[in-house]
């Protein structure tokens, strides 16, 4: 009987033996599960994080971008818009029959339909804005992507170089032509009356002289569009005197009293030559459009923090219509005049780019048939 409770025993023991094992492999495979879990749970975070990361700074690149971006889907709302797109269009659209103007629906419905890229040029606003427009299919969902390119400046700029190469070509054109006919002149008649030589000839060199003046300044022009060479401190009051002794001879032939009256003033950080030329151009357009027996005051002197020069005329003035036009480039007034004088209509643009380019500025005030002043603030050196 002992030996049967002995053997019950022994295997009541090993059953729980048995299943003290088991229970602690059970524990394993929980703790072992647990641990694949919890490393599961890191790497799913980890995950998480990186891809809020990646979000973060896709809509940091979509928020600083100049392009507008609009996400059209297939029946018509609007999914996603980025801040430029916003500003292009004045306003959050919710859905494609918002978004103005009504070409940029076109370009996107046309897109739509047949699967093609779009381009529309637009204009909208007041003031005028001219924006270009890209439509792209984008999967096989219907979506399209609107892109937004706000290009009014391209096309202001567009539109100045155009006008720049038919002004300067027809400018060129003319004593070019009147050098040509002058020549022939004196190739063909010259033999038959000699008088004719002299005259023609003085007529030649008069248009080369025009000519010549043309192409220098739109090369100074051209080089003062790119800046000016700021390196040197600029005696404005020794540069005027030395530009007065070199036009006095001009004022002299026109009839018209030039006085400078150019007290020292604080030295100028900026580039000697340009502003001999600023002063140059600003007298002797004074000079052209002042009638003899007329004045021209050229002044110099130093106000707060600033060097002022003024160059005023007692010439025929400027008609209040013309004043906000007088620095454009080949703008003139009085064409009839400028061609009698030789003028080439850039003078007064290279005026403003000079004083521009010093951190100045150049303004004028006028009556007509009373003269002109101009005015030119230029910052002085420390």
């Amino acid at each position: 009987m002992e030996g049967v409770l002995l053997g019950v025993a022994v295997l009541l023991a090993l059953a729980g033996l048995l299943l003290l094992f088991r229970a602690r492999q059970d524990v394993g495979r929980a703790r072992s599960a647990a641990a694949d879990l919890a490393r599961s749970g890191e790497q799913l975070g980890e995950r998480l994080a990186a891809a809020e990361e990646d979000r973060r700074e896709m809509e940091l690149v979509l928020s600083t971008m100049k392009e507008g971006l609009v996400l059209v889907s297939a029946d018509g709302s609007v999914s996603f818009t980025n801040p430029a797109a916003d500003g292009h269009l004045l306003g959050k659209p919710a859905s494609l029959s918002s978004i103005l103007p009504l070409g940029l629906q076109q370009a996107v419905r046309r897109a739509a339909e047949g699967q093609v890229s779009m381009i529309a040029d637009v204009e909208t606003g007041a003031p005028s804005r001219w924006l270009r427009a890209s439509a792209i299919p984008v999967g096989e969902e219907g979506l399209v992507l609107l892109v937004i390119t706000d290009v009014t400046e391209a096309r202001r700029l567009e539109a100045v170089r155009r006008d720049f190469v038919a002004n300067a070509s027809h400018e060129l054109k003319t004593p070019v032509s009147s050098i040509r006919a002058a020549a022939e002149t004196i190739r063909t008649a010259a033999a038959e009356d000699p008088t004719v030589a002299a005259r023609f000839a003085e007529q030649l060199e008069r248009e080369a002289l025009r000519l010549s003046r043309i192409v220098a300044d739109l090369l100074d022009l051209s080089r003062l569009e790119a800046g000016s060479e700021l390196g040197e401190s600029v005696a404005v009051d020794s540069l005027l005197r030395e530009e007065g002794e070199r036009l006095g001879s001009a004022a002299a032939v026109a009839g018209v009293a030039l006085e400078i009256d150019a007290e020292t003033a604080p030295l100028v950080h900026g580039s000697a030559r340009d502003l001999s030329l600023l002063v140059r151009n600003l007298v002797d357009n004074a000079i052209r459009y002042t009638k003899r027996g007329g004045r021209v005051n050229v002044g110099l002197e130093a106000g707060d923090g600033v060097v002022v020069l003024t160059v005023a005329d007692t010439g025929i003035g400027i008609p209040t219509r013309d004043l906000p036009r007088v620095f454009e480039r080949f703008y003139r007034v009085d064409r009839a005049r400028s061609r009698e004088t030789g003028g080439t209509g850039l003078g007064l643009s290279i005026v403003k780019h000079v004083a521009e380019n010093h951190g100045g500025t150049v303004s004028v005030e006028s009556e007509l048939g009373r003269g002109s002043t101009f005015t030119v603030r230029l910052p002085a050196s420390p």
